[in-house]
């Protein structure tokens, strides 16, 4: 198990570190929200934007490779989003404009979550108020995610010890078989899981 799996440096010393979960996290959904429900196309916002994020993320001593690595990993998904406006007339323009969007929507979480303990983000949710089903949830998740990575890492290297074949199909094959076996072994921990906090008396409260 790595326990540093999602905030490895979530406990640096910097003065973004050392402001309190709460007000980050309002100061994030702010700036989501800013940018994402501006009219037009605000491109000296956009810029100030990520000047400011750029410079919070010096200030935070992050490494800037890890960031980098993160904001590519959830890069697809802002391609998606922006791929819809090509259909629209004027695409390339909406298309960019919703680009730019989605990156610096995901990079302010991302700077987020990379400055800030899951735990102490889970306790503000709770402060705010958000329905403890959600909060739950996330914790819950955040728990498991150690288990599932390190059941998915067992399963991969079981499967590649078996298999002889270096060409790039039978690798795809490997990592499909290997996602499927762990998407049935984790839905029926799941299932285990829950009735046995059902029968402890587990309750969301």
């Amino acid at each position: 198990m790595q326990p540093d799996l999602i905030d490895r440096y979530a406990r640096l010393d910097s003065p973004v570190h050392a402001l309190a979960a709460g007000p980050k996290l309002c100061a994030a959904l702010a700036l989501v929200l800013l940018v994402a429900l501006w009219p037009g196309a605000p491109w000296r916002l956009l810029g100030a934007v990520a000047a400011l994020l750029a410079a919070l993320a010096a200030l935070s001593r992050m490494p800037p490779r890890f960031l980098l690595r993160r904001l590519l990993i959830a890069a697809p998904f802002a391609l998606g989003v922006a791929a819809l406006a090509l259909l629209q007339p004027d695409g390339l323009r909406i298309f960019l404009l919703l680009l730019a969007k989605s990156t610096l929507c995901l990079a302010a979480m991302i700077l987020l979550t990379a400055t800030t303990p899951f735990t102490d983000l889970l306790e503000a949710l709770r402060r705010a108020r958000v329905p403890p089903v959600f909060v739950t949830t996330l914790a819950l998740l955040y728990r498991y995610l150690f288990v599932l990575r390190d059941e998915a890492g067992r399963m991969r290297r079981a499967r590649w010890s078996r298999s002889f074949s270096a060409t790039r199909a039978h690798r795809w094959r490997v990592l499909a078989t290997v996602a499927g076996q762990l998407f049935i072994r984790s839905t029926g921990r799941a299932e285990r899981i829950y009735a046995a906090m059902s029968a402890r008396g587990w309750e969301v409260k």
